[in-house]
Parts: C-alpha cells; sequence; structure tokens
C-alpha cells in the first residue's frame, strides 16, 4: 500500500477542490468554511464562501463562490470581473465541487447551506452560457470527465450511487445519465473525483480516509488510504502527475479524536504508480 504524507499541514475545517495548476507546477486547494484559498506558501483569504476553480492562464483562475463564478488573481489574492452568476439571488446556497472539462466548459455544483434535500443542482458554464444540468438533488459530488469516451460523472452523495453521462461533441449531456456505482451496501459516501489516464474513476470516501479506485466496468481496482477520517477530493498533480493529492475536513470530528489523530483536516499526497492528465484550461 501506497503511503500518505502530509503535503500540508493547515488544518482545513472543510478542505476541497485541489488543483494541480499545470503552468505553475503547484496545488492550490480550498477550506470552503474556513473561506480560505490554500496554495504554496499562501493563504488567500476569500469574501464568500468558495469551493472549486478551473486554470485560466498562468495567474488566472476561474473561481466558484456564492453567487457567482469569477476570475481570480493568483498572484495578488485578488476578485476580478464576473464571469456569471451562480443563484445570484439565494444567500442560502453555496458551490461545492466542481471542475474544468476537457471542451473548455466548468461543471460546478451548488447545494443548500444546511444541506437541504432538493436544493442542489449541477451546473455547466460554456460559451458563455451557464445552463442547469441536473436539478432536485442534495449535495453534488464525483465531478470528473473521461473525454475519450464520452462522458461525465456525479453523485449525490447521500444517495451512494454515481452516475455515468454521455455528452455530445460539445461537452453538453446527450441521453440519460444511468448508474455507474452502487454503493449503498458498501457503506460508502462518495465525494470528490477524479480519472486517470487509462479511464479509471478515483473516488474519494467521505468517512472512510481514503481514495477508492473503479475500472470502466465499476470494477475495484485499488485504493490509498489518508490519515483524516473525512476525505474529501483527490487531484492528480506532480512533475509526472502520478502523485495523488488529497484533501479532508475536520469539521464536524470531536475534538478528543482529533488529540488521537491530529492530521485531520489536512492535505495529503501519495506516490502511485498511476497517472493521471493535467487539467484541461477553461475557455474564456
Amino acid at each position: 500500500m501506497n503511503e500518505a504524507r502530509v503535503h500540508d499541514r493547515a488544518i482545513c475545517h472543510l478542505g476541497e477542490g485541489p488543483l494541480w495548476h499545470p503552468e505553475r507546477g503547484e496545488l492550490w486547494w480550498f477550506d470552503i468554511l474556513g473561506r480560505t484559498l490554500h496554495g504554496p506558501g499562501r493563504r488567500w483569504p476569500l469574501a464568500e464562501l468558495s469551493s472549486a476553480m478551473g486554470w485560466v492562464d498562468g495567474r488566472r483562475v476561474l473561481l466558484a463562490r456564492r453567487g457567482a463564478l469569477v476570475l481570480f488573481d493568483l498572484e495578488t489574492g485578488e476578485e476580478g470581473e464576473t464571469v456569471a452568476p451562480l443563484c445570484a439571488d439565494d444567500p442560502s446556497v453555496r458551490p461545492n465541487d466542481g471542475r474544468a472539462d476537457p471542451w473548455g466548459g466548468f461543471w460546478i455544483g451548488t447545494m443548500g447551506i444546511r444541506l437541504e434535500e432538493g436544493r442542489g443542482a449541477i451546473w455547466r458554464w460554456h460559451g458563455g452560457e451557464l445552463r442547469r444540468l441536473v436539478a432536485g438533488i442534495a449535495i453534488p459530488n464525483a465531478i470528473c470527465f473521461d473525454a475519450a469516451r464520452g462522458c461525465a460523472y456525479w453523485t449525490d452523495t447521500p444517495t451512494g450511487l454515481v452516475q455515468r453521462q454521455p455528452l455530445g461533441p460539445e461537452g453538453w449531456p446527450e441521453g440519460e445519465a444511468e448508474v455507474f456505482l452502487d454503493l449503498r451496501d458498501a457503506g460508502f459516501h462518495p465525494d470528490g473525483a477524479v480519472t486517470d489516464e487509462a479511464g479509471n474513476v478515483w473516488i474519494a470516501m467521505w468517512g472512510a480516509g481514503r481514495v477508492c479506485g473503479f475500472s470502466l466496468e465499476g470494477e475495484a481496482v485499488g485504493e490509498y488510504r489518508v490519515p483524516a477520517r473525512q476525505s474529501s477530493c483527490p487531484a492528480w498533480g506532480g512533475a509526472n502527475f502520478s502523485t495523488l493529492f488529497v484533501t479532508s475536513a475536520a469539521a464536524g470530528i470531536p475534538q478528543e479524536d482529533i488529540a488521537e489523530a491530529p492530521d485531520q483536516g489536512r492535505t495529503f499526497a501519495v506516490a502511485t504508480d498511476r497517472r493521471g492528465a493535467p487539467e484541461p484550461r477553461v475557455r474564456l
């Protein structure tokens, strides 16, 4: 088993949205509840609850925050222009899991701040258009893509079901989503996910302290464990994209448990014998 090491010792209330910036060669990630964007030697405070981003160029990213998709400067920590409003008329909704897609678009899930069932949705921004793709869910997660097979994956975490959605030539959904994984009997709660170069899907299992891999046929192909119970989202990075970075969350864990396992909420790196791929650029 590959051993996880602590990549960064900052303890996140709710670590999420890790992104290895392929031009900068850096890992960035969010503490949603702490309203902070973490990077190499930097901690940018954020005015709003923010959760995910995709890179635009060497210093700008498209950042999902409560109320909008905005441009953000990684060098200055300053928010730029609003690219699109996102549930701007409903402050009781915040963004959650999200990822750039291989067609230059950006997918983002939204959810009720109090985790209300039915308040969640999944959106896609592409070519200047923001379109709601999925509605009536609770906690959108596991958004990732397989461009070679023209599909996206996503989950509503409380259901324990991971969906596979066929996509058309421009990356918009075509046809109905189908169940790719049924994790209910395993007792897993799927959170963030990413694919590797072979098309395997690697999913962080909330509450289980691990990232589990599944083949195109839905068969288990391996797992990587981290010393934090609430593993939240993986990302490939490093010099050859064979390092799996994993965020976690300390929120809700009793203090006595944290005293015994102090890495809760930290961000980890696992050296693997697999390879991911650079995250695609968001094309404005």
